[in-house]
């Protein structure tokens, strides 16, 4: 069975601006049934969202799914915490990697795999200085202009 709606694919362009990723991880993550059908919709925002521990489990907060249009009363709620799936020992490791400082979990983009499950790309990632911003905003410059000068 293939899904229609598989090329769902919501980037968080500001992790990339605003961190410098070390490592990545694929999460499966846990919804309720009028949040699958506003992922469908492609109707996440991922801009503000970050990921934190909270016994022995890994949440994503501040994601926002906005509520499903054709939902009833048992809509979800747009900003709830919402849990990680991954296995025990990428959660150690993540753990360990945080406690050492310094460093943070973001999500960098939600998608659905070729079974229709959402999943999460998380990545541990350190935030940058504001000259380090500078110089990814002139290397993205440079790109963009070799880019039009090959198209010429």
């Amino acid at each position: 069975m293939t899904h229609k709606s598989a090329n769902i694919n919501i980037r968080n362009k500001r992790a990339h601006f605003d961190y410098e990723v070390l490592e990545t991880f694929i999460a499966g993550i846990q919804l309720l049934g009028t949040e699958i059908k506003s992922v469908r919709a492609s109707k996440v925002s991922l801009a503000e969202a970050y990921c934190r521990f909270a016994d022995g489990e890994l949440y994503v907060i501040n994601m926002n799914i906005s509520e499903y249009d054709f939902g009833n009363i048992n809509n979800h709620e747009a900003r709830r915490d919402r849990k990680l799936l991954l296995r025990k020992r990428e959660l150690t490791k993540l753990h360990k990697k945080l406690k050492e400082g310094g460093l943070t979990i973001v999500p960098l983009r939600m998608f659905l795999n070729d079974r229709g499950l959402a999943k999460v790309e998380i990545g541990l990632a350190k935030g940058k200085k504001i000259y380090d911003k500078r110089e990814t905003l002139k290397l993205k410059d440079a790109r963009r202009d070799m880019d039009r000068a090959m198209k010429q």
